[in-house]
């Protein structure tokens, strides 16, 4: 069998098949992260997408494409995430069956998506390996079709409809900035790209703990990384595909990396500032820009928000921590007499100072405090770290004994 190629003819042929079943997501120009950035940055909004991911593109492109036997034994995917709800949405909307193998670990939301979008779910081990193990016997049991994640010419040129819509909505753009876990959006974005305008720069941008593809193109082979360990799970891949590797390293300009904190920060930033829910992958473009790591100036650049399925649980950590880092929740600890009317005044004391408290605990009996005195904890919201500085400076000149708690 001929082996099916990508360029940029099998990525337009992909944008009509599947342009009913898509949203075509919004590019807007964000002040905000220009001003930051000193650039002209716009974002392209996947997060936005049916599913909350790119991933539908090429799941829906490769569905479209298989034969009328294998629609009838359906199609097998493994994924913890954004795949699967892809995979099961496509199949569900040809009318064939899906079934996914998801690890036993996976989140009750993200299985219960799946579900949803009409996927038979077969929870498996606890790692991408095991599953694999797993969805092979049912692949044999049934003769249902694997759709890989992204070493697949019809899901990578899904996922390349996007610079069609990039190209399209800003021809000017200079540079683009692409998530890479395994390759498929960047293989796919870079092809178009760099045929309509090969002066574009597209850069990759990859977990620093998941740096897969980066040490591929360093080493000049497809490379497997002994582990990988970060927050944005939908890019958390040891190995990229041997397909997409050949397409970055003749279409992708640079991969640059980002650490856990640049990456939790971009989140806040774009849900704050941007008004914008992304899960980690999608943050790393403006994690790379916010912390200089491309070195541009005056450029229109698009960043690829490539999706938005963040656990509802980590976000809430990626919101505590973030204020407290930006000094706008503490936790500060003070002693009173014990006797009535004195935690009165405190409190009076503390909306005077414009601190709005969060949760109160007062301890008269704890091991170590003096009879008499009653030790007070509290967690404040203020409004940045000079605020909190001023609360504490302010207690300790009327007499309150008090200091910041770790």
């Amino acid at each position: 069998m001929k082996a099916v190629e990508v360029n940029l003819a099998s990525i337009r042929e992909a944008a009509a098949s599947i342009q009913d079943e898509i949203h075509h997501t919004p590019l807007f120009l964000s002040r905000t992260f220009s001003e930051l950035s000193g650039n002209m940055v716009y974002l392209k909004a996947e997060n936005l997408q049916k599913t909350g991911s790119f991933k539908l593109r090429g799941a829906l492109n490769k569905v479209r494409h298989l034969t009328a036997a294998e629609k009838r034994r359906g199609v097998i995917a493994i994924s913890a995430g954004n795949h699967a709800q892809g995979v099961a949405l496509a199949a569900t909307r040809a009318g064939i069956p899906s079934t996914i193998v998801m690890p036993e670990n996976a989140p009750i939301a993200k299985v219960m998506a799946t579900k949803g979008y009409g996927a038979h779910v077969e929870l498996f081990g606890k790692f991408f390996d095991e599953c694999a193990i797993k969805a092979k016997e049912l692949q044999a049991e049934t003769g249902a079709t694997l759709i890989h994640p992204f070493d697949d010419p019809y899901v990578i040129a899904g996922q390349g409809t996007i610079g069609l819509e990039i190209m399209a909505a800003l021809p000017e753009a200079e540079v683009v900035l692409v998530p890479v876990g395994g390759g498929g959006l960047i293989a796919g974005t870079a092809i178009v790209l760099k045929e309509l305008k090969p002066s574009i720069g597209v850069i990759g941008v990859e977990a620093e703990g998941a740096a897969s593809m980066q040490a591929s193109l360093q080493k000049g082979k497809v490379t497997t990384l002994e582990s990988v360990k970060t927050l944005a799970d939908g890019i958390a891949v040891k190995t990229p595909g041997r397909l997409t590797y050949e397409i970055a390293k003749k279409y992708v300009d640079d991969v640059v990396t980002v650490n856990e904190e640049e990456i939790a920060n971009g989140i806040l930033m774009l849900l704050e500032r941007g008004k914008l829910i992304v899960e980690g992958a999608g943050a790393v473009p403006i994690a790379a820009l916010l912390n200089k790591k491309l070195n541009l100036a005056g450029k229109k650049i698009v960043a690829i928000l490539s999706g938005g399925n963040i656990d509802v649980n980590i976000l809430a950590q990626i919101i505590e921590r973030g204020l407290v880092k930006a000094g706008r929740r503490v936790k500060i600890i003070t002693y009173l007499e014990d006797k009535p009317g004195q935690l009165y005044q405190l409190l009076g004391h503390l909306a005077q100072m414009g601190a709005n408290i969060i949760n109160i605990y007062h301890h008269r009996e704890k091991m170590g405090i003096e009879l008499g005195i009653a030790e007070v904890e509290l967690d404040l919201e203020t409004r940045d770290a000079e605020h909190s500085q001023l609360i504490i400076n302010s207690l300790i000149e009327k007499g309150y004994r008090t200091r910041f708690l770790d």
